[in-house]
């Protein structure tokens, strides 16, 4: 597991709530600009491209390019459900260290639709339909999957280790006040766990309304580049990728019926295991984490799955502040998926984003002290996991 890809420049444009953002193309060319601009490099020095996207049409990577450049390199379009713009990232990661290029782009952006993410094509079968048809079974509740997915993730640990409901209010505050010093993010203001708790209720004893991310418009990207390229143009080298891994589901996500294997737990927690052998890197040196927060209930359980603290050690985790300033890791000091916001697409490649100017030291009011390790988890339903170690040099 080969990872010597430096980032060499990431960019992001404020994320904004469907119908308030410009098309998308103007999105994306946008970061990809900021991400260029951070790098100190010019389009044309560009050998490869991967455009991550969810709901659009086909080839609308080379549309958002068209406004940058056109200068025939390949631009791969994709679409990993949540974990796109981490894939993106991860393929960008593989031709660099792979020799295939020296110098690659990874971009993501996403102009959602306002409420519930839905099906798009009802002529076919799902992706989904074995998921659904296990949750169907698991939790009898009417509302939307994603609802069902993430809240009955929740509902499992809460059956199994008496975690409380107002453990997921305190993990959404808690988002609040990192996102209240995150000019980018969507929802900066700061909200009390009891707030949270008295958001409208969209699972009676499960989860409010504050407790799960809004669809979101943005784009983010980053250049990544081999260490010769980047010594050869006199670029940053402080930050790099040092292990990257990506998994997909296996069995247990149908057979343990368990909600926590639907949304990905073994996913999750195999990744992390790569990522950790692979650098000679434990949880325990981790100073910072951007983690994929679609719901407070999954940030909890990913908690665990990344070995951040024991199976079953969660609320005390956040009970004792562990997860914050102060703690033992800061965990989305952006703000997260659950305030910053979560354009499918976009979201690995904007915690890319977070995590190299945590490196860099240039975080602001929210830079995490003395940070050296960061480590990236973006997760799809369907499914794919990419975990991400970044280290500063």
């Amino acid at each position: 597991m080969s990872t010597s890809a430096i980032v060499a420049g990431v960019g992001m444009i404020p994320f904004t709530k469907p119908g308030a953002s410009e098309p998308y193309p103007v999105m994306a060319a946008k970061a990809v600009r900021a991400a260029l601009a951070d790098a100190g490099i010019d389009y044309g020095q560009v050998q490869q491209a991967y455009a991550g996207y969810v709901y659009g049409d086909s080839t609308a990577g080379q549309r958002c390019l068209y406004d940058v450049g056109m200068t025939g390199i390949p631009v791969v379009n994709l679409n990993n459900n949540c974990s796109t713009g981490s894939t993106a990232l991860y393929l960008a990661r593989q031709a660099v260290a792979g020799g295939a290029a020296d110098c690659v782009l990874a971009f993501g952006f996403e102009q959602m639709m306002p409420g519930a993410i839905g099906a798009m094509f009802s002529d076919r079968p799902s992706p989904f339909e074995r998921f659904d048809a296990i949750t169907t079974e698991l939790v009898d509740v009417e509302l939307p999957f994603a609802l069902r997915y993430f809240g009955g993730a929740g509902l499992a640990h809460m059956r199994e280790f008496g975690t409380r409901v107002e453990t997921f209010a305190k993990i959404r505050a808690k988002a609040s006040r990192h996102a209240a010093n995150n000019p980018l993010a969507l929802f900066r203001n700061v909200v009390t766990a009891e707030e949270v708790m008295a958001s409208p209720t969209l699972w009676p004893g499960v989860m409010t309304r504050l407790m799960a991310c809004p669809p979101t418009c943005g784009a983010a990207a980053a250049i990544l580049v081999s260490e010769a390229f980047a010594k050869k143009h006199g670029l940053d080298t402080t930050v790099r990728i040092r292990a990257q891994a990506m998994t997909t589901d296996t069995p247990a996500a149908f057979e343990a019926r368990d909600m926590r294997e639907v949304v990905g737990f073994s996913m999750t927690r195999n990744a992390a295991r790569q990522v950790y052998e692979a650098s000679g890197v434990g949880p325990e040196d981790i100073g910072v984490v951007e983690l994929h927060d679609c719901f407070a209930h999954n940030e909890l359980i990913t908690y665990e799955a990344l070995g951040l603290c024991p199976v079953g050690g969660a609320e005390k985790f956040v009970e004792d502040g562990d997860n914050t300033y102060g703690g033992k890791v800061v965990t989305n000091p952006s703000g997260g998926l659950l305030c910053k916001g979560h354009p499918l697409g976009a979201t690995g490649l904007a915690q890319c984003t977070e995590l190299v100017e945590q490196l860099r030291g240039r975080a602001g009011a929210r830079q995490v002290a003395g940070a050296r390790l960061a480590l990236q988890h973006n997760l799809g339903l369907g499914g794919a996991c990419v975990v991400t170690l970044y280290e500063k040099v």
